[in-house]
């Protein structure tokens, strides 16, 4: 039975997951190494509480259980000893969950599952970075966490019926709809949204029409709740390079980044949370500050 569940990583996807946990009755710890990080992860998810609890979306009994129910922790050996579940939400970079993965089995107690919130990365080359490949498995978040009703849930090669049942049930009990695939690069989800935006910028390369009329035309044509675009500086650029770099290496020239989209990396042009993207927020933060 899962009670008290490890989220590895403070950033926009993990206070996400975090929040849902909490407020689904789990005891969550997020962790990350640097301070600044979690005290913003803290004032994110008590801001998310705060605005759930004026708009109706969860009652005032729930809001105080929530805020029981969080913690915050730099160390994570501590916080991955007493762990039922370890979500793991650090960037898709395979070396860095390498380590995250490693110290998640130093600590973790036996009965502990481990999941990877990866949206193109093979939960099977992951397992293989512990020890315990019957309880590893990929939960696919999609941002916002607290919005998006579903949850992927991927199945490495010798991932247990068990464990899946189990991960099922507790991305349920956070309010999720699930779905459970076999583990291919990009998974089902990634694969389309990843093809989709990378050629809206080879579109905007080629000049075939401005990023409004381009997410306007796939929103209202297409009927997507948001342009590629709009989804993209969401997700952030450097995200959604680092999974097209992964599935063109994994699944071939169709999955080439467009020049575009690595120049704007390049340049520092990483979506919302760096003020800009393809669009500029500069203007919408100075106008939140007055």
């Amino acid at each position: 039975m899962i009670n008290r569940i490890v989220v590895v990583g403070s950033g926009l996807m993990g206070r996400g997951i975090a929040y849902i946990g909490i407020v689904g009755g789990f005891s969550v710890t997020v962790v990350d190494i640097q301070e600044f990080a979690l005290q913003n992860a803290k004032k994110e998810i008590e801001r998310t509480i705060e605005k759930g609890l004026s708009l109706g979306k969860i009652s005032s009994d729930q809001a105080a259980q929530a805020l029981r129910n969080i913690s915050y922790e730099s160390d994570l050996a501590l916080a991955a000893g007493v762990a039922d579940l370890i979500i793991e939400a650090v960037p898709e970079v395979t070396s860095i969950k390498k380590q995250v993965f490693e110290a998640m089995e130093q600590s973790a107690p036996a009965h502990c599952y481990f999941a990877s919130n990866t949206s193109t990365m093979s939960p099977t080359e992951i397992a293989s970075f512990a020890n315990r490949p019957g309880k590893t498995i990929a939960m696919h978040f999609f941002n916002p966490v607290h919005k998006m009703p579903l949850v992927e849930i991927v199945r490495g090669l010798e991932t247990s019926d068990e464990t899946v049942q189990t991960i099922q049930e507790v991305a349920v009990k956070m309010g999720k709809e699930t779905v459970v695939i076999n583990e291919f690069p990009g998974f089902v989800t990634s694969r389309i949204s990843a093809l989709v935006g990378n050629e809206a910028f080879y579109m905007l390369q080629e000049g075939l029409g401005t990023p409004e009329a381009i997410d306007k035309a796939i929103k209202l044509g297409l009927n997507y709740p948001m342009g590629p675009f709009e989804l993209v500086d969401l997700v952030g650029l450097d995200t959604r390079l680092n999974n097209l770099n992964y599935l063109h290496a994994k699944l071939g020239e169709k999955y080439r980044p467009a020049p575009l989209l690595e120049q704007y990396v390049k340049a520092g042009r990483l979506g919302r949370k760096s003020g800009k993207g393809v669009y500029d927020y500069t203007i919408e933060e100075e106008w939140a500050k007055k």
